[in-house]
């Protein structure tokens, strides 16, 4: 089994149901709301976890109902939690989803701000993981102590570049797997540059997720490998990139390009699965769900 550390985000995602997006100063009516545990971080923890991971995840919650919410919902999805509770009311995001499952996402950090100078039990955990996850919500200080802790003890690291956003070399540099959509991809690699090439030139394995045509897998050196996605009907795309990262990192067994073409597979087929489903954590599949699913195609 796999031995998973996630650091990152943790909110309460708040999700109205819309006919479509609100425009700039217009006023749309719910058609339906429902709140849910959410955060890229408790997103892919979760999903490493269902995976079948042995899945560590340090955050930052807030000492309200909405943290205790959190850590309970965490807990009872098979994660060991390590988390801080601090003086600031637990992250939020309001999330707007339309008719075909488009989503507008606003984020208020929260707590998550609060995630800064790791403990010793946190720089234990990073060190005694296989793989660790990292994304971008929560204070970049914090994710580049993270990835120094990694390297220092041989835990491989992937980073989930989001969201968008600078990302400074001392962090890009200590990345062994580096996990982006088109978007990211392009932001990251520069105007005029080619993605995939820029990156992979920086000496780090990339997955650039494509959405509904898939993934491409590239290494130093070595042409990028295309990994087909899976057709079905997308009800809610929020957090469907989240749940591919935590079943990439639960699956990824090996260094080479196979292995990561083969994770990257296994994750595309748990992201079409969430796709189908409202909510980001409610959406995430489990290991037996994955395999079905991948058998039945």
């Amino acid at each position: 089994m796999t031995a998973v550390v996630v650091l990152g985000s943790a909110n309460l995602d708040l999700v109205y149901d819309v006919e479509r997006i609100p425009a700039p100063g217009e006023t749309v009516l719910s058609l339906g709301f429902g709140a849910f545990p959410g955060g890229k971080g408790n997103n892919q923890a979760v999903a490493a976890a269902r995976a079948g991971a042995d899945t560590r995840f340090i955050t930052a919650l807030g000492r309200d109902g909405s943290g205790d919410r959190l850590a309970r919902e965490a807990r009872d999805a098979g994660i060991t939690l390590l988390d801080r509770r601090v003086d600031a009311p637990t992250g939020t995001a309001a999330i707007f989803v339309d008719r075909r499952g488009e989503n507008s996402i606003v984020v208020d950090s929260g707590a998550n701000a609060l995630l800064t100078d790791l403990t010793g039990p946190e720089r234990e955990a990073i060190g005694d993981a296989d793989v660790l996850v990292l994304q971008l919500e929560t204070p970049i200080e914090t994710v580049a102590e993270a990835v120094a802790a990694a390297k220092a003890a041989g835990t491989r690291v992937v980073l989930n570049a989001a969201p968008s956003g600078e990302v400074p070399h001392r962090v890009l540099d200590g990345v062994d797997v580096l996990v982006v959509n088109e978007h990211e991809a392009a932001d990251l690699a520069g105007p005029g540059a080619d993605p995939m090439a820029a990156l992979t030139g920086r000496g780090c394995a990339v997955i650039i997720t494509l959405g509904a045509e898939g993934a491409l897998v590239g290494l130093p050196g070595e042409s990028p490998v295309s990994v087909p996605s899976y057709k079905v009907n997308a009800v809610d795309t929020t957090g469907a990139g989240d749940t591919f990262v935590g079943a990439f990192a639960a699956a990824l067994d090996g260094t080479g390009l196979e292995a990561l073409v083969a994770a990257t597979g296994f994750a595309t087929a748990a992201a079409a699965i969430a796709v189908q489903r409202k909510g980001a954590v409610p959406s995430i599949p489990t290991l037996e769900e994955v395999r079905e699913f991948r058998d039945a195609r």
